[in-house]
């Protein structure tokens, strides 16, 4: 009995001080994507203004546009009225 106790309380202590695995890392999520060559082509997302997405396209073939996953793409629009809007009744 006093064994078995002993080998619960040496299995507690080793799992109790096993290191946990590392969180896992994430790099910067730059704000603009390039995609190349149309649907099928290459996607770039590396690119932190418009500007350098546009260096990177030109002469390629290929758009721009807001990265998915960054924070920026994800925050509200501020939405412009229309006609459809204005109700007089």
């Amino acid at each position: 009995m006093r064994a078995i106790l002993l080998s619960l309380a040496a299995l507690g202590a080793a799992v109790a001080f096993v290191p946990s695995p590392a969180s896992a890392q994430t790099g910067p999520i730059y704000p603009w994507c390039a995609q190349y060559g149309g649907r099928s082509g290459a996607t770039n997302c590396y690119f932190a203004n418009l500007w350098q997405c546009q260096q990177a396209i030109s002469g390629n073939g290929g758009w721009c546009y807001r990265n998915p996953f960054s924070a920026q793409a994800s925050e509200p629009r501020d939405r412009r009225r229309t006609r459809q809007d204005y109700r007089p009744y």
